[in-house]
């Protein structure tokens, strides 16, 4: 007979039926109403069965309890066959009782008593009648060799005086419940110990039903306890490993990974967590192979445990360590095999002589039960995974083993990946490092530092981008100021940024104005895009690729910016004020199609120009005006240097590594007085060639500079002899003394000069080759009304056979 079929029935004095369950209902049809307090041999068919009812009382009050079969009747007129079960009698308030179990006989059984066996006393379902103060006053074999309390001590008292181990005030609130509404509790599940099996924990289900009397009062509670550790357990370790999926393996950060199996299986698994990894793990490196019997050096990375500050660890968190010492063999760590001893004896030679201190921890503390499983990834072992039960009284089993080893194989995984990409992060890194400028100067024209920090590693991504910088000396004593920013993470946004950082470099050699040099490097993105269409991560790139490119001019005081798609630069004035100027957006580059405007600034002296991405201004729960605001209340600080005002400026993100890659540029403004610069003007005339070098050599001796008269006035004799035969209108001198001797002729042609390699019995041609070897470096630059043809002389000190060879040079 299947117990969850079982219909229950409670008879009374004179065979009074006082309670009716709703399976009694089911089997035969008759409601509660009209069965309760009525006498039971209604139900019966034959007199026969009634005089065999009462000799059934007679036995079962002699404690022995009876089995068999009866013919009832049902509602509806049919005869049904039924087992049965009786129990010996309880009092229930006052009155001899019997519980009645019944269940219809299928015509497959034999019609005997002995299917109906164990239903009370053999059962694996363990059953017991409370009365209306939850006192026990029946209960089955089965309940009293799960619960460890014998019969006679149950009788009579509650489950809370009983059990301690048990929630019992919750179970007896939900008795009170059924008590109260009638409502039966079905299925509940709980946990607890048992005085039957005080070293493990049991799950249990538990189903309420009260039982009733004809005037439907509840005279008690019935309830059925079924132990279902086994399913609970499984459902435990099932609900562990999803978690874990989520929990293990968050970020791209190795230690983190590390403590994060050690935070998962603390406390569910195990009292105390420990994970160690090699040393060269941590580094990203691939671990070498390890022969049997050495014992490599690891660190530990995870730590986790009951007890606060994991006081039985004897190795700290970071420390190095070497593996935990083996019971029996010394291969696991090699060959990948896990570890499981269910009891510690400190005692055993291993522990108490060879590691006396860890034998003395196991005695403190109460270390009894010890797992260790190797963290092994693609077939690689990385470290192991320690766990030790302390508090909780139950040693390890395999079952706990298979759960330990997918809760660190998982692990495993998860660190060799961050390893793997720690190793690429570091190479991407090196990458983008190299890329960048090593030594910034802005000349005389600017004091310059930088700051670059690379974004935090996250999932999928993360860490070094293609943010980049330059500063780069312009003919004049202009410096550019540039910055960038590539889309993207890794080596491909690394190589994308040098690429992009090389094109600025070249096309800032052609002197362009900034709105001119993002035309040329917005065209030179688009045919990157054309030539890499089959690659899309590295034309994507390209196409989020933007830039912000400044011209400072320290004579005129003046910057010129433009801006391809990236955030203004910051100015702030020598007395503090900081402004974001509004320049033309322009769009990133790689779109084409659309303009870039210029915008003019005319700064005093000592100002501050920052130029940024947009890491450091913006992140998830910033927005780019707060960080703007925040970036401007940094730099508007008087008083700081250069590279104070770039710490506290990256310090104001706060601790860790920033969200995306941060890149910050600061230069401070200077203004060349008037006693570096020297300006003459002349008239389209040949015999004005004399008057310039005249005045060459006359300034030259005013700032010192005499040894550099006789070059630099063959230099200007040869450039404005130029201005003068292939332009109109009057010609301008401009010499500027700075690190280097800077000479300049204006003149208002816009046709650039071209440097020939004369034959040797050619009569003309060889002008502006004597400029290209006398000079350290020339070139040309459009204005907005003609040319400049400049040229840069070294600020040394000659000794005197160097004037003999350029008279020489000059008569040949």
């Amino acid at each position: 007979m299947e117990v969850a079929n079982a219909a229950t029935v409670v008879i009374g004095p004179g065979g009074t039926v006082l309670g009716w369950t709703r399976a009694a209902e089911e089997l035969l049809g008759y409601p509660a109403a009209e069965v309760v307090g009525r006498p039971a041999a209604m139900l019966l068919t034959a007199p026969g069965d009634r005089v065999r009812a009462a000799a059934v009382a007679r036995r079962c009050r002699t404690g022995a309890g009876w089995a068999g079969s009866a013919t009832v009747r049902t509602r509806d007129g049919r005869h049904v066959e039924a087992q049965l079960r009786v129990s010996p009698p309880f009092s229930l308030d006052g009155r001899e009782c019997f519980l009645v179990s019944a269940g219809e006989q299928q015509p497959s059984q034999a019609v005997s008593g002995s299917l109906l066996e164990g239903l009370l006393t053999r059962s694996p379902i363990g059953m017991a009648v409370m009365d209306t103060d939850l006192r026990y006053v029946w209960m089955n074999d089965t309940l009293e060799r799960a619960g460890g309390v014998p019969r006679e001590q149950r009788l009579g008292r509650r489950l809370s005086e009983l059990l301690p181990g048990l929630d019992a005030e919750r179970l007896e609130g939900l008795m009170r419940e059924v008590r109260d509404t009638g409502t039966p509790v079905i299925d509940h599940e709980y946990t607890g110990w048992s005085w039957a099996d005080p070293q493990r924990r049991h799950a249990y289900s538990t189903s309420f039903f009260p039982l009733v009397d004809d005037e439907d009062r509840v005279n008690g509670v019935c309830y059925l306890v079924m132990d279902v550790t086994d399913r609970w357990e499984a459902r435990e370790r099932l609900a562990l490993i999803t978690e874990a999926s989520g929990r293990i393996g968050s970020t791209l950060n190795i230690d983190r990974t590390a403590q994060e199996l050690a935070d998962i299986a603390v406390p569910r698994l195990a009292d105390f967590a420990a994970v160690d990894l090699l040393e060269p793990v941590l580094h990203g490196d691939e671990p070498a192979v390890q022969p049997v019997d050495t014992r490599p050096l690891m660190r530990r990375c995870g730590l986790r445990s009951v007890r606060e500050g994991a006081p039985e660890a004897v190795d700290r968190l970071g420390e190095r360590v070497g593996f935990l010492p083996p019971h029996r063999d010394s291969r696991y760590l090699v060959e990948g095999d896990a570890m499981l001893i269910p009891s510690l004896d400190p005692d055993e030679e291993t522990w108490a002589h060879d590691y006396p201190e860890r034998a003395r921890t196991m005695r403190e503390f109460g270390l009894h039960s010890l797992l260790v499983v190797p963290l092994r990834a693609r077939g690689v072992v990385l470290g192991q995974a320690i766990f030790l039960r302390s508090r909780n009284p139950a040693p390890f089993v395999p079952d706990d083993l298979l759960l330990a080893r997918e809760l660190v194989d998982r692990a495993a995984v998860c660190v060799d990946n961050a390893r793997r990409y720690s190793r690429e992060r570091a190479a991407a890194l090196a990458l983008q490092r190299s890329l960048l400028p090593s030594q910034l100067t802005g000349g005389i024209a600017l004091d310059v530092t930088s700051r670059y920090l690379p974004a935090q590693v996250r999932e999928g991504g993360g860490g070094v981008g293609g943010d980049w910088y330059d500063v780069i000396p312009l003919s004049g004593a202009r410096a550019a100021l540039v910055v960038g920013d590539v889309v993207g993470h890794g080596v491909t946004a690394a190589v994308t940024m040098g690429r992009l950082r090389t094109a600025v470099r070249t096309l800032a050699d052609m002197e362009l104005p900034p709105e001119e040099l993002l035309a040329h490097l917005d065209d030179w993105a688009i045919r990157v895009i054309e030539e890499e269409a089959g690659d899309q991560a590295a034309a994507a790139t390209v196409l989020g690729a933007t830039c912000l490119y400044a011209v400072y001019d320290p004579i005129t005081r003046r910057c010129t910016m433009a801006r391809a798609g990236h955030p203004p630069p910051a100015i702030v004035t020598p007395d503090g004020d900081v402004t974001f100027p509004e320049l033309p957006a322009g769009p990133p580059l790689g779109l084409g199609g659309l303009p870039f405007e210029p915008a003019d600034l005319e700064l005093p002296e000592g100002s501050l120009i920052a130029l940024y991405s947009d890491g450091l201004v913006e992140s998830p729960d910033q927005d780019i005006d707060a960080g703007m605001a925040r970036l401007g209340r940094v730099l508007a600080r008087s008083g700081r240097s250069l590279d104070e005002l770039c710490t506290a400026a990256t310090e104001s993100l706060g601790p860790g590594p920033p969200y995306d890659d941060v890149t910050l540029l600061l230069a401070r403004t200077h203004a060349l007085t008037a006693e570096r610069v020297a300006t003459f003007e002349f008239p389209p005339d040949p015999a004005e060639v004399a008057q310039a070098r005249a005045k060459t050599g006359e300034q030259l001796a005013r700032w010192g500079l005499g040894d550099l008269a006789m070059t630099a006035e063959l230099l200007v004799s040869e450039l404005v002899t130029n201005a003068i035969r292939y332009s109109s209108g009057p010609v301008r001198l401009r010499l500027i003394r700075q690190s280097v001797l800077t000479c300049e002729v204006a003149d208002a042609s816009s046709t650039s000069p071209r440097l020939r390699h004369p034959r040797t019995l050619d009569e003309g041609g060889r002008g502006l080759f004597l400029v290209a070897q006398l000079a350290r470096r020339w070139g040309t630059r459009y204005v907005a009304d003609g040319k400049i043809i400049w040229a840069e002389l070294d600020v040394r000190q000659a000794p005197a056979g160097d004037h003999r060879a350029t008279r020489e040079a000059l008569a040949a």
